[in-house]
């Protein structure tokens, strides 16, 4: 990848509240172009395969129930340094510690309905993104 393609999805609490023009405009300012987009709705099945790396976790259930309540839009993006850079657009997991002007600053509620995912590493945006975009490294 070489670093500049990175994965996102806005969450289904984003979605529902109709952020995601808003939130796609921050992208797009920040610099960020846009290779491919879909917008789904998750089924149980593939909430579940996405999220298995955490399989074993408490919040397991909680976690898929919530990215199943409400489409997705999920996208893969480009720029240099991209996931870098997508992490400090997005800011910190937690709403409440996210610096202003980031996308979870200004759009999400709390930590688990935090509006946004960003792949945290070049490999693992691969994985991710390849998870909803087969063809991904034509992109």
């Amino acid at each position: 990848m070489s670093g500049n393609r990175t994965f996102t999805m806005i969450k289904p609490d984003a979605v529902g509240n109709k952020h995601t023009g808003k939130i796609i405009d921050d992208i797009l300012s920040a610099g960020f172009s846009i290779k491919a987009m879909k917008y789904i709705h998750l089924s149980k099945e593939k909430a579940e395969s996405f999220y298995d790396i955490h399989r074993e976790r408490p919040f397991f259930a909680d976690l898929v129930s919530f990215m199943t309540s409400g489409p997705i839009v999920a996208a893969i993006l480009e720029k240099d340094n991209a996931v870098e850079d997508f992490r400090n657009l997005i800011g910190a997991t937690n709403p409440a510690d996210a610096a202003e002007g980031t996308i979870r600053n200004k759009y999400a509620k709390s930590i688990d309905a935090n509006a946004i995912h960003g792949s945290d590493s070049d490999e693992n945006a691969l994985r991710e993104g390849s998870f909803f975009f087969s063809e991904f490294e034509q992109f």
